[in-house]
């Protein structure tokens, strides 16, 4: 099963990237916005640190590890979930009685039918940067152990929140809103949550679990996360991804078709 989905998953993404590069101005374009982008992430925060001799306790290469951190799991999630962007197209087309009808999962192709290539292509630069920040911190090999685990749990995070803005879709249209609600509050992870106020930080771990998905990942290589912080960051992704698929079972009895 496995591996009949990975093999279509390669399928849609092969079919994606031969379509953005039939507009290599395009690709161009967004790949140096992009580029520039993250360049004004991490040129902003090193000043930032550097002058002040680092953020709320942390050193200059800590503080950047968070942004390297949030920069790597929030652009795997652009490159994974991509198609979620444009879901509602599907729905008021009627598109999505097709992919109703397939002989694939309706969720797998609504979540997972078109990564961006362009992320493709900035995803190994990421990488990098995060092994090298990572390294100048010393870290133990539980610790990498631990952060791994977490990055991972912080996919599945965001997936079930990508997940939950698809069944909203079908429910009441509105997803394009939500995509941009979430990320903004995603960006409030460059930075470890630690920095902002009650309830404001309350908000970022448990409603939207922002320090959840970004902070604790980065403090797991600062061993600044216990076994029972990583179990208990696990059991909550874990429960968030089952009641997002719960929730996606409750939207489809509400779907109506664009035939019917």
């Amino acid at each position: 099963m496995i591996n009949y989905y990975l093999k279509i998953w390669l399928l849609m993404a092969k079919n994606s990237i031969y379509a953005w590069m039939s507009k290599k101005e395009t690709v161009a374009i967004f790949l140096f916005g992009k580029m520039v982008r993250y360049i004004f992430y991490f040129g902003f925060l090193y000043f930032l640190v550097s002058k002040s001799n680092g953020i709320l306790g942390f050193s200059a290469n800590q503080a950047l590890f968070f942004t390297a951190t949030y920069t790597l799991v929030d652009t795997l999630g652009q490159f994974f979930f991509r198609s979620v962007y444009t879901f509602r197209q599907f729905v008021v087309t009627g598109d999505f009685d097709l992919v109703l009808t397939r002989p694939i999962n309706a969720l797998f192709r609504s979540v997972a039918g078109g990564p961006d290539p362009i992320d493709l292509i900035t995803i190994p630069p990421i990488i990098a940067v995060v092994v090298y920040i990572g390294s100048l911190l010393n870290p133990t090999l539980i610790g990498v152990v631990y952060y791994l685990i977490l990055v991972i749990n912080a996919l599945m995070i965001s997936l079930s929140v990508h997940i939950f803005i698809l069944g909203t879709g079908i429910i009441t249209l509105t997803v394009d809103q939500l995509v941009i609600i979430f990320r903004d509050f995603s960006s409030m992870g460059r930075f470890p949550i630690d920095i902002y106020k009650e309830p404001l930080k309350s908000v970022l771990t448990f409603v939207v679990p922002v320090g959840i998905m970004f902070t604790i990942p980065a403090k797991a290589i600062l061993g600044l996360v216990s076994p029972i912080g990583v179990l208990s960051s696990v059991v909550f992704g874990i429960a968030l991804f089952i009641l997002s698929l719960k929730y996606w079972q409750f939207a489809l009895k509400k779907y109506t078709s664009a035939s019917s």
